[in-house]
């Protein structure tokens, strides 16, 4: 699998929907996590990322304008110890509570499946990194649009290489329904120096209307210190 460009990736794609990015920094020093959030109604591009204990929410930019709290309002980052959870639904909180309990990522992950927003049943995307940098991810989608089979799937990374990451997104793109996301995470080049360059060229190319929210952390290896960036369209 060739390496692509993360960059051209997000602006030749106008919708990928929610997208998430792990991977290790071109210095081998920092692991990295991303994650956005993008939106066609008014319901969805009224939110924001805003800064909680241990991770962000996501919260309505005007609560006047929210009619539906359901998929859309949740913890999309979470630490658990020294490791973080990244996902695009409340299965966060199913991720941490299952690692709290003792169970893998896998493991919590078999109690959940796709989103129930038919006919697009919006797959859930889920990402764990580990104190050592290592990663996992893991997509549940339905069967080509069928509801009645859910299909599962869970990649690990033991050994990151230095400049690249992983990144799976829920849609391959704008449709109705959405043609939900298909193949392995893909493989893309990480050479930001800091999460404030990659958080700012993410930015940039993700496509300006459809753009919401965007998370970006860079966890140093050695001390587990992190610099993150935020940024919201309101």
């Amino acid at each position: 699998m060739n390496k692509l460009d993360l960059m051209q990736l997000l602006s030749s794609t106008p919708y990928p929907g929610r997208g998430i990015v792990l991977g290790r920094s071109a210095d081998n020093q920092y692991a990295v996590a991303a994650y956005f959030i993008m939106g066609r109604s008014e319901n969805s591009r009224n939110r924001v990322f805003t800064v909680t204990g241990d991770g962000i929410r996501t919260e309505a930019h005007d609560p006047s304008k929210m009619t539906d709290p359901s998929l859309i309002i949740y913890h999309p980052v979470r630490q658990v110890g020294d490791s973080l959870v990244v996902t695009n639904g409340d299965q966060t909180d199913t991720v941490r509570d299952g690692l709290l309990a003792g169970k893998t990522f896998a493991s919590a992950l078999h109690s959940r499946e796709f989103e129930p927003d038919g006919p697009n049943y919006t797959p859930r995307i889920s990402g764990l990194i580990s104190p050592d940098g290592s990663f996992k991810l893991s997509i549940l989608k339905s069967a080509d649009g069928d509801p009645s089979c859910c299909l599962r799937y869970f990649y690990t990374y033991d050994h990151p290489l230095a400049g690249e990451g992983r990144f799976i997104h829920t849609y391959m793109g704008d449709g109705s329904p959405l043609p939900s996301f298909e193949g392995e995470p893909e493989r893309v080049i990480l050479d930001a120096p800091s999460a404030e360059v990659l958080a700012d060229r993410m930015w940039d190319a993700l496509n300006p209307d459809n753009k919401v929210s965007l998370f970006v952390r860079y966890i140093d290896l050695k001390s587990g210190e992190y610099t993150q960036v935020i940024k919201n369209k309101f």
